[in-house]
C-alpha cells in the first residue's frame, strides 16, 4: 500500500539555459518550496534561506569540503593524470584540513591590517588612474580585460612581489584556474593542471630570492613564518602564492564587472550614484549583494545533522548558496531591487566566522577607488553589449562588458 504521507520533493533543472540565465528566478522557488533541498544532480544538499545558510556558516560540523574531493571521485585514469595538480592543490591553505586553514589564516591576518591596506591605497590609484587614461585615449573599454582583471592582477602581483614585465601571463595563467572551482571537463582541468604547474615553476626562484632578500611583501612574510616553523617549505609558499595570484584578483574582477552591470540595469542607481558620490560605500555593498560574486561554497557535513529540517548524513556534500541568502525576502526587502541607499546590508557574500574572505577589506578599497575614478571620468558612459558564461552550480559570470565612454 502507498503511503500517502510521503511527500516527494521537488524536481529542479539546475543546469538548463533558463536556470543558467536566471538562477535567481531559480533559487526563489527552491527558498520558498524546500529551502534544504537534497539534488541528485549536484550530488547534495541546497542550502538556500538566509537563516539556515547563516546556521551552515557558523556550525564548525560542516566542514570545508577540499578540492581535491572532487578529483578523487574521478575514475582511476583521469585521477592518475590530474594526479600532479592534486598533488599542487592539496598544498593550498584549507585544501588539507581545518587547522591549516586557520594556520594561514593566522599568517595572512599579520599582513592584511587595516593599516597596510590603508598604505596602498595611493598606489591603487596610481594602477586605476593609467588604465581609465588608456581607455580615455581609446574612447571605448572592454570592461573584464582591459579594467576589471588588470587592477587586481596589478595590486596582488605588487603584494606579492612578482615582476611587473610578467603580469599579463599571469593573469591567463590565472584565468585557466577558474575550472578548478567550477563544473568542469577533463580537458579544461588538464589545461588547469598544465597552468597550474608552471606558475609553480615560476614561483619557486622569486621565493628564494625574497629568502635571500626580503621585503615588504607578503611573501617575505611567508619566509619569514617558514623561518619560524609555521610553513612547512618553499613548496607550500609557493603553492599557496599561486593560489593568492587566482583569488586575489578573481572576487575583485568579478565585483567590478557586476557591479558596473547593475548600474546599467538600474540607470536611477547609477544617477544617483553620480550626483551623492559618498554613497560609495554602500554602493559596493549592494553590489556585494545583489550580483551574486559570491555564488556558491561547498561544505561537507561532518557527522549527522539536521538543518532547516532535514536530516543530512556524514560526508555528504552541502551546497551553501551565498547569492540566494543575499536575495532572501525575509532579510532584504525588495531583494531583487538594486539600491545603493539600502542600510543594514547584513550579505554573506564574503562568508562568515572563520571562513570569512581576508580579502574582503581589499576588494571593497580596489572598487571604491575604480568607480570613485572611472565614473566622473566619463558622464556619457553607455553599455555596448555583454555576455555571459554559466559558472555551475547556479552561477554565472561576464566575459565580455562593451562600453563607450
Amino acid at each position: 500500500m502507498l503511503n500517502d504521507n510521503v511527500v516527494t520533493p521537488p524536481r529542479y533543472e539546475f543546469f538548463s539555459q533558463e536556470a543558467i540565465a536566471n538562477s535567481q528566478s531559480l533559487l526563489s522557488r527552491i527558498r520558498s518550496e524546500d529551502p534544504v533541498h537534497f539534488s541528485d544532480q549536484l550530488g547534495g544538499w541546497l542550502v538556500t534561506r538566509y537563516a539556515d545558510v547563516m546556521a551552515a556558516l557558523k556550525d564548525p560540523r560542516f566542514v570545508q569540503a577540499t578540492g581535491t574531493g572532487r578529483l578523487d571521485a574521478m575514475p582511476e585514469a583521469a585521477r592518475q593524470q590530474l594526479r600532479p595538480l592534486r598533488d599542487s592543490i592539496r598544498l593550498w591553505m584549507g585544501n588539507d584540513s581545518t587547522e591549516d586553514h586557520l594556520r594561514f589564516q593566522r599568517i595572512l591576518k599579520k599582513y592584511f591590517t587595516p593599516g597596510t591596506l590603508e598604505a596602498l591605497r595611493p598606489r591603487i590609484q596610481e594602477l586605476t588612474t593609467e588604465l581609465v587614461d588608456a581607455a580615455q585615449a581609446r574612447g571605448r573599454a572592454e570592461v573584464v580585460s582591459e579594467l576589471a582583471y588588470p587592477l587586481p592582477a596589478n595590486v596582488i602581483a605588487e603584494m606579492l612581489g612578482v615582476p611587473t614585465k610578467d603580469r599579463e601571463l599571469l593573469q591567463k595563467w590565472s584565468r585557466d584556474l577558474l575550472p578548478i572551482f567550477t563544473a568542469s571537463n577533463m580537458e579544461q582541468l588538464l589545461q588547469s593542471q598544465k597552468s597550474v604547474m608552471e606558475m609553480t615553476d615560476y614561483m619557486r626562484p622569486i621565493v628564494e630570492e625574497h629568502r635571500r632578500s626580503p621585503r615588504q611583501d607578503l611573501i617575505s612574510v611567508f619566509v619569514a613564518e617558514e623561518a619560524a616553523g609555521n610553513i612547512r617549505n618553499a613548496e607550500e609558499i609557493a603553492a599557496n602564492c599561486v593560489l593568492l595570484l587566482f583569488a586575489g584578483h578573481e572576487t575583485t574582477a568579478n565585483l567590478i564587472c557586476n557591479g558596473l552591470s547593475a548600474l546599467f540595469d538600474f540607470p536611477d542607481q547609477l544617477e544617483l550614484l553620480r550626483a551623492k558620490p559618498e554613497l560609495m560605500p554602500s554602493a559596493v555593498e549592494e553590489m556585494l549583494r545583489f550580483s551574486g560574486i559570491g555564488g556558491t561554497i561547498t561544505r561537507v557535513a561532518g557527522t549527522e545533522l539536521e538543518l532547516g529540517g532535514k536530516k543530512i548524513a556524514p560526508r555528504q556534500l552541502v551546497f551553501v548558496s551565498l547569492a540566494s541568502a543575499n536575495h532572501d525576502p525575509e532579510v532584504f526587502p525588495e531583494p531583487n531591487r538594486f539600491d545603493i541607499t539600502r542600510k543594514a546590508n547584513k550579505h554573506v557574500t564574503f562568508g562568515y566566522g572563520s571562513y570569512y574572505c581576508l580579502g574582503a577589506a581589499l576588494a571593497r578599497l580596489e572598487a571604491q577607488v575604480f568607480f570613485s575614478t572611472f565614473l566622473p571620468r566619463f558622464p556619457n558612459l553607455r553599455l555596448v553589449d555583454r555576455a555571459w558564461e554559466p559558472s555551475p552550480p547556479l552561477g554565472r559570470r561576464l566575459t565580455t562588458l562593451n562600453v563607450t565612454l
